[in-house]
């Protein structure tokens, strides 16, 4: 399959004009999202592409298919709901996924159980994306780390692509997908390059990870940016002679725990890894998954890594200090190694 190097941004901007070309009940709507061309200028182009001067109006001034919003996300969300339940596509951009939190009901209460409620004669084909974790200096609003709270809700499905050929991949799976997608994207990621296969029908289906780096000694597990620092991480402790074996979780509902219990089996050691704040984050989960089912598998405690328990400070240094890296990783390894 032949690829072709971009960014994070670009392989989720170009991922949501392919879908746009392809279909034309797929649309999107967010704020500052036109003329702004997005707070993190992920869809820088696509009011021009598909403006008020190359399409009818719904109101005078709006574009057909990139609606800039008012800031008013329960009602961005309403409106996408209903838009879902007769048939469009909406992909919904939040400035920030901790805007999401404003529109807790309309997400949870809503677009997660009208399939359920209706016996399913009613289906909610919702994508809700944008940056969630830390980016440089936004703080203690801007800052939070959304999926785990996602994914404890039925009805939905979540998804942290770490790499822009898993952004490109997942997405285009969200956008097909018949139930309500919350998709993740870490700020700190958009700049990163990688190969993207340039099929029109490259996907990556919903609860299967990837092995990001082999191994033998340990298991490091992630999702999101977070796959990079451990990488980062398994760098160092290859230098020790230490084979760390990198899993990328991909999807968090529905997790693939087939792949991660088949690395414990192998390595019998296990860190689990993410931004989110460490008490009651999604990586408890996953190591409460590895205690119960890998309990024989295993030769030390699973090992836990995750965000400080405190607010997001704005300065750079604090902020910082309250970020998992790979030194955070490297001694959670030595209390099981």
């Amino acid at each position: 399959m032949s690829t072709i190097e971009m960014t994070y941004r670009d392989a989720v901007r170009q991922t949501m004009v392919e879908e746009m070309d392809a279909n034309p009940d797929v649309f999107l709507m967010g704020e500052d999202i036109g003329r702004y061309r997005g707070t993190f200028r992920v869809t820088e182009g696509l009011y021009d592409k598909y403006g008020v001067e190359k399409n009818d109006f719904i109101v005078p001034g709006i574009a057909r298919r990139v609606v800039d919003t008012p800031i008013v996300e329960p009602g961005i969300v309403g409106f996408a709901i209903g838009a879902a339940m007769v048939g469009l596509r909406p992909i919904v951009e939040m400035m920030t996924m901790s805007f999401s939190i404003l529109a807790l009901d309309q997400i949870i209460n809503h677009a997660a159980k009208i399939h359920y409620m209706t016996a399913g004669q009613a289906k909610v084909p919702l994508v809700v994306r944008g940056p969630g974790g830390a980016a440089n200096q936004l703080s203690a609003q801007h800052s939070h780390s959304m999926e785990g709270w996602y994914a404890h809700v039925p009805g939905l499905k979540v998804v942290a692509p770490a790499t822009p050929a898993c952004a490109k991949g997942l997405l285009r799976t969200a956008i097909r997908d018949d139930n309500p997608v919350i998709f993740t994207e870490n700020p700190g990621l958009y700049g990163i390059k990688g190969d993207v296969p340039e099929d029109r029908e490259f996907s990556i289906p919903f609860g299967k990870a990837r092995i990001a780096r082999q191994g033998t000694d340990l298991s490091l597990i992630a999702y999101s940016r977070m796959v990079h620092v451990c990488l980062a991480a398994a760098e160092q402790l290859a230098e020790r002679g230490i084979s760390a074996e990198v899993v990328d979780v991909r999807s968090l509902l529905p997790l693939d725990t087939e792949t991660i219990f088949a690395s414990v089996a192998k390595t019998h050691r296990a860190v689990v890894v993410y931004e989110d704040w460490k008490n009651g984050g999604y990586g408890a989960e996953i190591a409460a998954r590895i205690a119960e089912e890998c309990f024989d598998d295993l030769d030390a405690p699973v090992g836990r890594v995750g965000g400080l328990n405190v607010p997001m400070p704005y300065s750079r240094v604090l902020e910082l200090e309250c970020i998992p890296n790979a030194d955070d990783v490297l001694a959670a390894v030595n209390k099981i190694a």
